[in-house]
């Protein structure tokens, strides 16, 4: 086993990968993806009805297949799946068997054929690691269960007193269980054994081709040494592979080079609701979701506050943050923020001109709601195309084909150049050409001040329009909507 990395040697120059840099993701949730009708013999709910905790729709990874193409569509470059692996519900966080796809899911060859289709067309897998806790189905758990002390497992949990009661909420558990969820036993990581369970399984999926993985709750392993050995052995492995943490504060602790290459950007999420949501949130439902109470933000607050984020951690890290409108830990934005599209779309433009990785959560490129969880993880309606929010989708094609297209959006610096009332307008600089933002949240038509603006033809990406630029300007952005100024020469634009 290779030695873990003493704190007082920790880098002071964090790598990431480059090709997060690049990427747009797209993240799934397998059960209410795409069901493709090969996985026969299941009682699920019918497609499209209302989530529940526990039933399943029967999603899987052949039917993520047959849907590539709308995913490539789109222009994403990568997928962030939530769990995969053998499990007893319908969002796989309660892992059973760690190497083996769960056969609901089509099993692993479901998921090599994926890997392999995924990287034909140019897209990296990330799935999700849920190392935190396993599951009262976990054999080492159900031998601790069925064996009590004289289990030979006994020590990979946290045993807290005899007998054990997994299923009687009436007695004490007996065991350290997530938040008291007595389905999902907290590893004993002290446990050698344990450890190097853990990661053997991180080893076995990176050979097996995927991209990266994406932590569930990392900041409960509270040990920096599990997560730097972690990181040495995934990256001697591919060392582009990325390592992406579920953390919602401050995460300076696993940012230092020496554990995670990046965090689920939080930190994004909150101010977008904030800002683009400010007149229609929904404030008694964000405080039942992940997101919790979001009061409202004006531009100037809104400007400070992301240009904070931008200097949170190393430029390196701030480059390979996942930026994230929602998730399935929240309700979907376009609910949060009471169903106003023009919000969730003004927010779109931010996320693809913005510092970082952004991350679409499936169906919110087509306008599908949803609430706090379950209701956050509905199905997507393919047969329902009729109902897809087209000017929606446009968009999000157009915005990602944008992105790609000029380096400033991907590579620039972000300068807020102007913030007023509903009113921001931002640079992104880079040597090969600057790319100017312009967003209005009011209601009526503005205009908003460009400063800096280096002589030349610019696009707007929303409007297909050039224009000869140079200098201090004003422009008239419409309402509730924004302009996006990049160099004419950038290729690719949709």
């Amino acid at each position: 086993m290779l030695a873990a990395i003493s704190p007082e040697v920790r880098p002071h120059q964090p790598i990431t990968p480059d090709w997060v840099k690049n990427a747009v993701f797209y993240q799934i949730f397998p059960d209410r993806f795409a069901r493709s009708g090969r996985v026969t013999g299941l009682n699920l709910q019918a497609w499209g009805d209302q989530p529940h905790f526990h039933k399943y729709m029967g999603g899987d990874l052949w039917g993520v297949i047959e849907k590539l193409d709308h995913i490539v569509g789109l222009g994403v470059n990568a997928i962030y799946f939530c769990p995969v692996f053998q499990s007893a519900s319908n969002h796989r966080y309660h892992t059973h068997d760690y190497y083996q796809v769960d056969p609901m899911l089509g099993g692993n060859e479901a998921l090599t054929a994926l890997i392999k289709a995924a990287h034909e067309r140019g897209l990296k897998v990330v799935l999700d690691g849920v190392f935190n806790h396993a599951s009262r189905g976990f054999f080492q758990f159900n031998d601790l269960l069925e064996q009590g002390d004289a289990s030979a497992y006994r020590d990979w949990f946290h045993v807290e007193g005899w007998p054990l009661s997994a299923y009687d909420d009436a007695r004490p558990a007996g065991y350290h269980a997530w938040w008291g969820n007595r389905a999902l036993p907290k590893f004993n990581t002290s446990n050698p054994a344990v450890r190097d369970f853990l990661w053997d399984i991180a080893e076995y999926w990176i050979k097996q081709g995927i991209d990266g993985w994406r932590l569930d709750v990392p900041n409960e392993i509270d040990d920096d040494s599990f997560w730097q050995e972690f990181r040495r052995r995934v990256k001697a492995i591919n060392s582009d592979a990325y390592i992406v943490g579920e953390i919602w504060g401050d995460a300076h602790r696993w940012l230092q080079g020496d554990q995670f290459d990046a965090v689920m950007n939080y930190h994004f999420t909150r101010p977008c609701l904030a800002f683009f949501g400010a007149h229609t949130l929904d404030h008694p439902m964000n405080e039942r979701s992940g997101t919790g109470f979001v009061p409202p933000m004006s531009a100037p607050e809104f400007g400070r506050r992301m240009t904070e984020v931008t200097q949170m951690y190393h430029p390196d890290v701030v480059a390979a943050q996942l930026n994230l409108l929602d998730s399935h830990d929240t309700a979907r934005y376009l609910t949060a923020v009471g169903g106003d599209a023009s919000a969730y779309r003004l927010a779109t433009i931010f996320q693809m001109t913005y510092v970082g990785a952004p991350c679409i959560y499936y169906g919110d490129e087509i306008g599908l709601p949803g609430g706090p969880d379950p209701d956050c993880r509905r199905a997507f309606p393919w047969d329902s195309e009729q109902e897809w929010d087209t000017a929606t989708l446009n968009l999000t094609r157009q915005l990602v084909g944008a992105r790609h297209a000029t380096t400033a959006l991907r590579h620039g610096t972000f300068d807020v150049t102007y913030a007023e009332g509903d009113q921001i307008a931002y640079a992104r600089a880079h040597a090969e050409g600057n790319a100017h933002v312009a967003l209005n949240c009011a209601h009526h038509a503005a205009h908003i001040l460009l400063t800096g603006v280096q002589a030349g033809t610019y696009t707007d990406v929303l409007t297909g329009l050039t224009l000869e630029l140079a200098g201090d300007m004003e422009i008239e952005v419409p309402a509730r909507s924004g302009v996006v100024l990049v160099p004419a020469r950038a290729e690719g634009i949709v």
